[in-house]
């Protein structure tokens, strides 16, 4: 069965993408023990990714590269802000280790959208935080092979996720 859009695809992968000096470094490894399992068409993963799969079949192997533009895009100077360091202030509790620079810190934007700062630096008044992707700007290089292909089921479709091996579990 080849992948099309609503299979359910199992895959392993590689992630890597380039260093300074333009050689790959891996940054995610998923094995095949542990797939990474998710509906074509319905991923939420960039278009670019489902397209390089299209087509292929359990035991095929994969190897591309998608330019950053296709991926996670561009760094948004617009998303690095500064915060008044009081809204990091957690009532009898020591924040400092928290507000360190580099560290990813869960917050909720005034529209309750759950977000990932980066702490990129510390003042005496306030945090400068980076809500890009961590992987803006870069190219990501996959390679992987997969592992099996189904059908997704209509309820699948419905709800957007995988139930049952490698899914979502309703109770």
């Amino acid at each position: 069965m080849q992948i099309k859009p609503n299979s359910v695809v199992f895959i392993s992968y590689q992630l890597s993408f380039p260093n300074e000096e333009g050689e790959p470094e891996v940054v995610e490894i998923v094995d095949e023990n542990e797939p990474m399992v998710f509906i074509h068409g319905l991923s939420g993963l960039p278009e670019a990714f489902e397209a390089n799969l299209n087509g292929l079949s359990v035991n095929d192997t994969f190897d591309f590269t998608i330019q950053a533009e296709d991926a996670y895009g561009v760094v948004d100077p617009n998303a690095i802000i500064d915060l008044p360091k009081s809204i990091f202030q957690i009532e009898g509790q020591d924040t400092s280790d928290m507000l360190k620079v580099g560290n990813f810190i869960p917050m909720t934007d005034d529209q309750g959208n759950r977000m990932q700062g980066m702490v990129v630096q510390v003042g005496p008044e306030t945090v400068t935080m980076d809500f890009n992707h961590p992987l803006a700007e870069k190219d990501l290089m996959f390679s992987g092979k997969v592992i099996k292909v189904r059908e997704a089921t209509a309820e699948e479709i419905a709800h957007g996720h995988v139930h049952g091996e490698g899914g979502v579990h309703h109770h």
